[in-house]
């Protein structure tokens, strides 16, 4: 359960949970008709040094290509949203932003797999141990980034303007935001807060991202979080979800909430991400996919030209 003011590596509690998209995004990239390719999310599993870890990211026996079909519609919903979020980030590039804000970053390898035009920064904000494995794994490796990289090592519940700040973020210049798998382990009142601070923080044509599974959870996904649980269960494996997050009653509606700031917010069907590229989706996951929210929000004006 979650306590006030708790962390975590990650191997544990949410750090944990970031694993396992990892796990999902080498398995999406490891198939034929993979609508997405992250080459650096199997080494980041590798390099915890878990036999576990390291046979769910390979796919290799029958256990775990069980724990991978446990997933469901979840998993379905994870590729859809890495999907969004990659063509988010290539719209913005497009549009001439060059300061990139990747908050609670986890296994995020954007900065390493994307295309990203000459000048552009990327910032990852973390806590400093999930910071410190990315940054070691890489290392370790010999990888480096595909562009300007610069670690934020912050609790997001805290004053992470300022550190953002003192890293070399520039407020005057537009952002493009990404806060995906964040919102539902933030409090409440973190989560306004949070958005506050992007309001803040952005000029003129800057944008955001976000994600959000709403209140009521559709019944497949209640039923694949009971039977991957079982599943990781065996392979003694805890990550409880649910238990991770904070309750969503009194959260904002990021749609309405930047709608109301004077931002121009659009919802994207997360079925849909996969039917437009291809990706056959059975009416019954479309609709358990269609109880998560996917949203862009642009902050009107400016000219983002580099």
């Amino acid at each position: 359960m979650r306590t006030e003011g708790d962390s975590w590596d990650i191997v544990s509690s949410v750090g944990a949970t970031a694993l396992g998209v990892a796990v999902l995004r080498a398995g999406e990239t490891r198939r034929a008709d993979a609508l997405f390719h992250d080459p650096y999310a199997g080494l980041l599993v590798m390099a915890v040094g878990s036999p576990v870890w390291t046979r769910l990211s390979a796919g290799a026996g029958d256990l775990e290509v069980s724990a991978m079909r446990s997933y469901g519609s979840l998993g379905d919903l994870l590729v859809a949203r890495t999907c969004y979020f990659d063509s988010y980030f290539e719209a913005a590039a497009g549009a001439g932003i060059r300061q990139i804000v990747i908050l609670a970053a986890g296994l995020d390898a954007r900065a390493h797999r994307l295309d990203w035009p000459a000048g552009t920064t990327v910032f990852e904000l973390d806590l400093p141990k999930v910071l410190q494995f990315k940054s070691s794994a890489f290392a370790e490796q010999g990888v480096t980034a595909a562009v300007e990289r610069r670690e934020v090592p912050v609790d997001l519940r805290g004053d992470w303007p300022a550190a953002l700040r003192d890293n070399g973020f520039d407020q005057h210049k537009p952002t493009a935001w990404l806060a995906e798998g964040l919102l539902r382990y933030l409090p409440v009142d973190a989560q306004d807060r949070l958005f506050e601070h992007i309001v803040t923080l952005s000029a003129p044509g800057s944008r955001v991202a976000v994600n959000m599974t709403t209140a009521e959870r559709a019944p497949g996904l209640r039923r694949t979080d009971a039977a991957r649980q079982q599943v990781l269960a065996a392979l003694d494996i805890e990550v409880d979800v649910d238990r991770l997050w904070y309750p969503t009653e009194g959260r904002s509606d990021p749609v309405q909430w930047f709608t109301a700031h004077g931002w121009t917010a659009t919802r994207a069907d997360p079925a849909r991400v996969l039917i437009d590229r291809g990706r056959d989706v059975p009416d019954d996951v479309a609709a358990d996919m269609r109880t998560h929210l996917l949203m862009t929000a642009t902050r009107p004006g400016g000219d983002s030209t580099p």
